[in-house]
């Protein structure tokens, strides 16, 4: 009987081991699989190392404030009687070249309501179409878009190079030198390592003669806001040429009514005289706002509804300085800054005597945007995170 059960227990032994093994191999089978799964998050965290630093947390109550356009109103109530013909609350306006030029009232005739009579020249209506269309062009664009930083190669650099003769490409220019307009360029010799980029970019009409030796001589771009033009149209033939007549021109608006400052000016230019995109306009200027907003809440402590009584509301508004050096952003490889900066002893302007600043601006924020610019480009909001940064260098 005993012997009977001998092949039995054998046969029994062997299952045993045999699931014993497939066991084993099962368990290693499954840390293999674990092994798979260790890998591929180590193959995972790689990946994660190799990429950029996540962008900085912003403050999102910041974001949404910075966000809110307190001008616009004004501007859509402005843009509409503009568009109805009425130049009536457009104030100083009247009182310059340009309004003269083509309206004048007759003070011997009334309407109804005891106003003088508006008498417009047959001038004004030759421009009176163009005016109205190009403004029109202008206005729909007042929409936030991260992206147009990368189309400035094809709104500004491409009709730049069909003027001088170029082919029209992507490429950007090499180098670029933003030259601001601060009285601490006094102080410098940067005039010939300025004219060694292949694009200089002159603020606001600034005069370079006799100072050279500070900001030297060349001028690619001729950067300015439309009041500058503004002022050039109360001159025989629009001049607005400091650096030449074939030096671009490029503008952004800062009264819808400029556009008859435009057009007028424009015809008497030989070099292109080009208008900012306003969706490049809208991220500036809420680039702008978020970092005035957040210098204020923490070194005041006040709440954010208070920062409008503080920078004037719907009249603040960025420097022309800060939107050319967000130009250059998007037209170069690499972007030198000259001029940005202040000191008690210097003049507000290397070319005037003015000493104070504008409350328009809050030159204080427009410093803490430039210093990300240069040490952490990443924590600037707003940008397409598709765009990419070019190196800055930040000289005082």
């Amino acid at each position: 009987m005993k012997r009977s059960f001998r092949p039995l227990i054998s046969i029994l032994m062997l299952v045993a081991l045999a699931a014993t093994l497939s066991c084993r191999i099962a368990i290693r089978g499954g840390s293999g699989g674990g092994f798979a799964v260790s890998a591929e998050l180590e193959t995972t965290r790689s990946r994660v190392l190799i990429q950029p630093p996540p962008i900085q947390n912003f403050n999102s109550t910041l974001l949404k404030f910075a966000a809110v356009d307190t001008g616009e109103a004004k501007s859509k109530l402005e843009i509409e009687q503009l568009l109805e013909g009425s130049f009536a609350g457009q104030g100083r306006y009247r009182t310059f070249a340009t309004w003269r030029r083509f309206n004048h009232h007759d003070v011997k005739a009334r309407n109804s309501n005891g106003m003088p009579v508006m008498l417009r020249s047959p001038k004004f209506y030759r421009y009176w179409l163009d005016f109205r269309r190009n403004l029109q062009h202008w206005a729909r664009k007042r929409m936030f878009q991260p992206d147009i930083m990368m189309d400035l190669v094809t709104l500004v650099k491409v009709p730049i190079d069909s003027h001088n003769g170029l082919m029209s490409s992507d490429n950007k220019y090499k180098s670029c030198a933003v030259v601001g307009n601060s009285g601490i360029l006094l102080n410098t010799d940067h005039g010939k390592f300025i004219d060694g980029h292949e694009a200089v970019i002159r603020l606001n009409n600034a005069r370079t003669e006799r100072f050279e030796k500070n900001v030297g001589s060349k001028t690619s771009i001729s950067f300015v806001n439309s009041n500058i033009l503004h002022l050039c149209a109360r001159r025989d033939g629009c001049f607005c040429h400091p650096y030449g007549g074939n030096v671009p021109m490029v503008m952004y608006i800062c009264q819808p009514v400029h556009f008859m400052d435009y057009l007028v000016c424009n015809s008497s230019h030989k070099a292109p005289l080009l208008i900012t995109d306003l969706r490049f306009d809208m991220l500036c200027a809420r680039i702008v706002k978020y970092y005035s907003a957040k210098r204020f809440v923490e070194e005041t402590g006040k709440a954010l509804s208070e920062w409008g009584s503080t920078h004037d509301g719907s009249m603040f508004h960025y420097s022309s300085g800060m939107q050319a050096v967000m130009l250059a952003l998007g037209i170069c490889d690499k972007v030198s800054i000259f001029g940005f900066g202040k000191s008690t002893l210097a003049k507000h302007h290397y070319h005037t005597n003015q000493k104070a600043e504008l409350r328009l601006h809050d030159y204080e924020a427009e410093y803490a945007f430039y210093h990300d610019l240069v040490k952490n480009p990443r924590a600037i909001p707003f940008i397409s995170d598709k765009f990419r940064f070019p190196p800055v260098v930040f000289y005082q």
